[in-house]
């Protein structure tokens, strides 16, 4: 990969989620649909796209390399199933206590570690749905795959905005 600059491509979009949990899986459901979209755009050249799934910690230097970091997640807002979510780095609430394992490493913790490095990109936007069902299944319930579009031409409209700027 062709870096263009320390830190790494311009811009790096991550897709989280676990695919077989129902709408937990809707940030990699986005990246792939977003990715379709941008199968004709050469202008979008320095964008990386990282299936980043159920990884965890690992998951950190993609964090603290990208510049410009929009994540496609199931966000638990409190909204209603489907609702649009969009959230800047300063909206990522801090991690949460009570998690039944130190080993469950959250996004809000990759956040919290990268701010507590200093290593935060410039920008990040956090991008998705409100989960309805996160049951098991390969499946998107119909409100979170019925935001599919929605949510990937929002998406193509940050990326554009920041290659524009």
């Amino acid at each position: 990969m062709q870096r263009h600059s320390e830190r790494g491509l311009p811009v790096t979009v991550l897709g989280i989620g676990n695919l077989i949990a129902g709408d937990d899986g809707f940030g990699i459901h986005a990246l792939r649909e977003l990715q379709a979209r941008l199968g004709g755009e050469a202008a979008f050249g320095l964008v990386e796209l990282v299936d980043g799934g159920v990884l965890g910690l690992e998951l950190l230097t993609v964090v603290e390399a990208a510049e410009r970091l929009l994540v496609l997640d199931a966000v638990d807002a409190g909204l209603e199933p489907g609702a649009m979510v969009e959230l800047s780095v300063d909206q990522v609430a801090a991690p949460r206590s009570g998690r039944l394992s130190v080993h469950q490493i959250t996004f809000n913790d990759l956040i919290a570690l990268a701010r507590l490095r200093d290593r935060l990109p410039r920008e990040l936007i956090l991008l998705g749905v409100q989960p309805g069902s996160t049951a098991t299944s390969d499946q998107l319930s119909p409100r979170a795959l019925a935001a599919l579009p929605a949510v990937a031409e929002r998406a193509l409209k940050i990326l554009r905005s920041w290659q524009d700027g």
